[in-house]
């Protein structure tokens, strides 16, 4: 856990820097990553996971109530930004992506085996790539093809954008019918290892947009807890467990990693789809900092406990 921390807090603050030291070329490197992550990394990631993956019918319920209670939190996340901020489409986009996606893969599962046990790691599994994957392949793409100003005009051009920056959706289509010959353990092990690989590059992403905002007075760094930053936050953190815990508690014993992921801060993809779609780059960047700031300053002294 302190190694991920270090990288998070190292990897940002290494972005930052490169920024005000190199200027543009760090935010073009940066989003030059990202892009390599979109169409390189994640393709075979969600597939070599998601084709080992045994399902179980006594996890539909728990996975039901997961959609509901992100729907609930998304919508509300909607709401405030488009009805009561009145923010822009990219704006308004870049908080409702924020709130879908979690960042149950970096921190998500070094949290599960240090506060859960390793035991319950295959709980974890099945949320994150039963919920995790959907709402960013689904939810969260769908949303920057819809609001996102690179995504086209009409309709026609959004949906042909949905379809046309989203290799990973076909990945995870591809795992659905693919038999297990075909995601053999090493692969699956290298496609994890990737995962952890590019936390830094996500955090550095990160540091530059926070950094390239400053520059151009536009933000200072740290970025500013306004409101449409406060928003996603709040909605990610405490609404979708809150939530989730409510629709939960009358009809199931909802698994611990289930709550403990659906609490995870804003996931690095948000960055991704943010800028292959044209979203709110400074939003999405603040959302993700300060999310996963609280996040570690929840975490550290929970994991000195129960260490």
């Amino acid at each position: 856990m302190a190694a991920i921390v270090a990288a998070i807090i190292g990897a940002t603050g290494v972005g930052i820097w490169a920024e005000l030291r190199f200027g543009g070329r760090a935010g073009i490197a940066s989003r030059r990553a990202l892009l390599f992550v979109l169409y390189v990394v994640l393709p075979p990631v969600v597939f070599f996971n998601l084709a080992r993956l045994h399902f179980d019918a006594d996890v539909g319920i728990g996975i039901a109530l997961a959609y509901a209670a992100l729907a609930g939190a998304a919508l509300a996340a909607w709401f405030v930004a488009v009805r009561i901020l009145k923010l822009s489409r990219p704006a308004a986009g870049s908080v409702i992506c924020c709130t879908l996606v979690a960042n149950t893969g970096y921190l998500g599962y070094p949290l599960v085996a240090a506060l859960l046990g390793f035991d319950r790691l295959s709980q974890a599994a099945v949320y994150d790539v039963l919920v995790s994957g959907p709402a960013l392949l689904l939810g969260a793409f769908s949303i920057g093809a819809a609001f996102g100003d690179r995504a086209g005009e009409t309709l026609g051009q959004r949906v042909g954008a949905f379809f046309t920056r989203n290799p990973p959706l076909y990945a995870a289509a591809l795992a659905l019918i693919a038999p297990d010959a075909l995601a053999p353990d090493a692969l699956v092990d290298a496609s994890r290892v990737a995962i952890v690989a590019i936390l830094p590059l996500g955090f550095f992403a990160v540091g530059t947009a926070l950094a390239e905002e400053s520059v151009e007075g536009a933000a200072p760094v740290p970025p500013p807890f306004d409101p449409p930053v406060a928003v996603a936050v709040v909605a990610r953190l405490a609404l979708a467990p809150v939530l989730l815990y409510a629709l939960s508690a009358p009809l199931i014993d909802l698994p611990g990693p289930y709550l403990l992921l659906a609490a995870m801060p804003c996931g690095i993809n948000t960055m991704v789809v943010s800028h292959a779609y044209g979203l709110d780059l400074r939003i999405s960047a603040g959302a993700v900092a300060w999310s996963t700031a609280l996040a570690v300053v929840a975490i550290v002294p929970v994991s000195i406990l129960t260490g």
